[in-house]
């Protein structure tokens, strides 16, 4: 019985963006998702200038906010996995 073959590869940004409180990801498999800023409480709180400031890092594996301090894997917004928000207020 031949067993499939499970793709392993994090998945890649080319470009991020964001829009009406929206952070926005176009995939490298052409893919574009989004999820709103307030799904992560340093973002709820960060002004839209702050936002705009996003950058790739890790070849596009990564989120990075330098000012706000805050670091996003793309594999986990991909997944669906966001922070606990009561896990959150625990460590403010």
């Amino acid at each position: 019985m031949a067993t499939a073959e499970l793709e392993t590869e994090a998945p890649q940004a080319v470009r991020c963006w964001i829009e009406d409180g929206r952070v926005c990801i176009e995939l490298a498999d052409e893919r574009t998702i989004s999820f709103p800023a307030a799904k992560f409480p340093r973002l709820a709180t960060a002004s839209p200038e702050l936002l705009k400031q996003v950058t790739l890092r890790v070849q596009g594996k990564a989120l990075r906010w330098k000012a706000l301090d805050e670091d996003i894997w793309v594999g986990d917004v991909v997944a669906g996995r966001f922070p606990n928000r009561a896990s959150s207020r625990l460590r403010n």
